[in-house]
């Protein structure tokens, strides 16, 4: 029997600085998710929205106030959703909604992280160029950085380093590249894919994540090729392929252990015609279960 789904969006655009990310919520509910994870045979839950205060606002010095407010907020929500049997999916916003979506879904119990990204997500304070707080997401996930935002929710670190894969890197930060090297994590590069092929890929970082019986993908749709899904904050050029990210969604929907999602930094004010809103919408389909035959 399927788990139903509870959609909960994020419209928070306060962890980086390009404008738009706060409209992605609506662009993926326009793109037809819920009508079609219903065809699929789920019973679907619409939320609604975490309150999220508009940027501009906000003076500077109450940025990360609002963001530990927020994921709180989106913390409690996931831990609910949990515990009341749902499977949530998140709806971004940018990337420093993990901080609390992660953390919510991982209240009672463990579970693998499957993070898409053309980004490590892993500098810290110190090591940020920009102080931008969607690229210290993981790290303050595992415990490493801003003392406020690493406490959301319970205290402490929310996940440990061997249940990360990170897949599709290719743009990272001097530091970070060694703060990524010495962590522990488990990292598959854009080069990894190119060598190895997505299946090799996908099916590694399961094997990795096999001490876990529950799987979180947090779906950074920069992850995939600036040319397949344009509408996003902070594109990277050489990413996955279209058929190479949908690949990934079934081979881990084959592993039958997702338990919830995030799909995050789709900025619609840069898109064309919705189309990065509408291929997230594929990806989370195939990632639930749609097959081919």
């Amino acid at each position: 029997m399927r788990k139903p789904i509870r959609i909960i969006g994020v419209p928070m655009d306060l962890g980086q600085s390009q404008r738009g990310v706060d409209v992605g919520p609506s662009a993926i509910r326009y793109a037809g998710l819920a009508s079609r994870l219903s065809r699929l045979g789920y019973t679907i839950s619409d939320a609604g929205n975490i309150e999220v205060p508009v940027r501009n606002s906000l003076p500077q010095n109450d940025l990360i106030p609002t963001i530990h407010r927020a994921c709180e907020a989106v913390y409690q929500a996931g831990s609910v959703a949990v515990a009341e049997g749902f499977c949530p999916i998140f709806l971004g916003g940018d990337h420093a909604i993990s901080i609390g979506t992660i953390g919510g879904v991982t209240h009672a119990e463990p579970a693998g992280i499957i993070w898409i990204d053309a980004h490590g997500d892993f500098n810290t304070a110190t090591t940020s160029s920009t102080g931008n707080i969607h690229g210290m997401a993981l790290a303050l996930l595992t415990g490493r950085g801003l003392e406020h935002l690493v406490h959301i929710g319970r205290p402490g670190p929310k996940i440990k380093a061997g249940d990360i894969a990170l897949i599709g890197v290719r743009d990272l930060d001097g530091e970070e590249r060694q703060l990524l090297k010495d962590s522990g994590i488990h990292i598959f590069t854009m080069r990894d894919i190119d060598e190895q092929g997505i299946s090799r890929i996908a099916n590694e970082a399961l094997k990795r994540l096999k001490h876990r019986k529950r799987l979180h993908v947090s779906l950074d749709m920069d992850g995939l090729d600036p040319m397949e899904a344009s509408g996003v904050g902070t594109p990277v050029p050489g990413g996955l392929t279209y058929r190479e990210a949908h690949l990934l969604m079934e081979i881990i929907a084959d592993s039958r252990r997702l338990c919830s999602m995030d799909i995050v930094e789709i900025n619609p004010i840069i898109d064309n015609r919705n189309k990065t809103a509408k291929i997230a919408v594929d990806l989370a389909i195939s990632l639930f279960g749609k097959r081919i035959l």
